[in-house]
């Protein structure tokens, strides 16, 4: 009797433990993950995500805690790095779900998110990515249907290659643009195609549509195409690292139009990379930090105190990811991954850093674009565009 005794105390103990990790809370503790490409071809993008996360955590426990219904819940934060790579982005997300996070915040990298997503889904843990626009990281590509688990503080490719076509058409008057895409990364490829397809929507015949595959460094050959084909606009919709050289190319080949990336331009990196040869040049991207809203200023202001550098598009959305998450524990009323999910999907309106959002029945935000333009070696608020 004893030992049957003992045996059941045992397994109480063992459901408490389980159910305690399934909730998010460890010893009356929030606990967050965090999937961030700390390390590989983009590592710019995983510090400031890690630097945003970290002092989003940290206000709030400078403040004594998540107020939830009156307790406070000190915030703990378990940090992967995926190494900007598919197959360990997966495996951190695995790892998150299984030390009974509340939540997963990242990946970044669409080409990371996608799998990332997939694991969240199946363990049925909630995941925001900060910075990911490729429209499969929240789409079961089998069913078609909005993914329940997956939500994103970003817009979507579709919205920002139609912003960046119109901008194309509207203000740099293009009648042959050109693109050079990374074929073999599903944020490059997607934008560039949604861009195509806008401008052909609009009667407008691109001159050329040229790819390569990550981790190129010439790029002669396509840039050649490009000239050739007379282009007066060239869409580069690839990362800040590879941005600079194809710039440089293009210009030592005799390419003379206008260049136009997307958000994966943002980094300061680029303007040291490029120097004066990016200057003149556009790209779509999140948020502009000489325009920022009162709530924006602070964070900036915060963001600069505690690292000595102004926070680019990763970091705000990163921060803006942290916010939503906790504003969905505070109308959940409790530390339960389900009921915070629910919380996260009925948001009707989040005042972010990089502004305004809702989420509609999947978890893709409606939320606007800003253009900015490369000026002197700063980036300078352009305009904005609204979905």
């Amino acid at each position: 009797m004893k030992r049957i005794k003992s045996f059941v105390l045992v397994f109480l103990c063992l459901v408490l433990i389980l159910t305690g990790c399934q909730s998010g809370s460890k010893s009356n503790k929030i606990v967050i993950g965090l999937n961030a490409e700390l390390t590989g071809s983009v590592p710019v993008v995983g510090a400031s995500c890690k630097n945003a996360a970290e002092l989003a955590v940290k206000e709030i426990n400078d403040a004594g805690g998540l107020d939830i219904k009156g307790k406070k819940y000190p915030v703990e934060l378990l940090i992967e790095d995926n190494e900007d790579k598919a197959e360990s982005a997966a495996a951190a997300a695995q790892k998150l779900a299984t030390a009974g996070v509340i939540a997963m915040i990242g990946p970044n990298a669409s080409r990371n998110a996608i799998p990332a997503s997939v694991i969240a889904e199946s363990s049925k843990m909630l995941m925001i990515s900060p910075w990911s626009t490729n429209a499969k990281a929240t789409i079961d590509e089998k069913s078609g249907s909005p993914k329940k688990y997956v939500f994103r503080a970003a817009f979507i490719d579709d919205f920002q290659g139609q912003v960046a076509a119109k901008f194309a058409l509207d203000q740099l008057k293009t009648i042959k643009p050109a693109v050079l895409y990374d074929v073999a990364s599903e944020y490059n490829k997607g934008i560039a195609e949604v861009y195509k397809a806008t401008l052909e929507a609009a009667g407008i015949t691109l001159a050329a549509f040229e790819s390569y595959t990550s981790g190129d460094k010439d790029f002669s050959a396509q840039i050649t195409k490009i000239v050739q084909a007379g282009a007066d606009s060239l869409f580069l919709p690839n990362y800040y690292s590879e941005v600079p050289l194809q710039v440089q190319q293009a210009k030592k080949l005799g390419y003379e139009g206008s260049f136009i990336g997307s958000d994966s331009w943002g980094s300061a990196e680029l303007l040291t990379l490029c120097g004066s040869d990016c200057d003149g040049s556009y790209f779509t991207t999140h948020y502009a930090a000489d325009i920022a809203t009162e709530k924006a200023q602070g964070f900036i202001a915060a963001y600069k105190a505690a690292y000595q550098a102004t926070p680019d598009d990763v970091a705000a959305l990163t921060y803006d990811s942290f916010g939503l998450l906790f504003q969905s524990l505070q109308a959940a009323g409790k530390v339960d991954r389900e009921a915070v999910r629910n919380a996260m999907a009925a948001i009707t309106s989040y005042e972010g850093v990089t502004g305004n959002m809702a989420f509609k029945g999947t978890g893709d935000p409606v939320k606007s674009a800003v253009v900015i333009q490369v000026t002197d070696g700063t980036f300078k608020y352009f305009q904005t565009a609204n979905p």
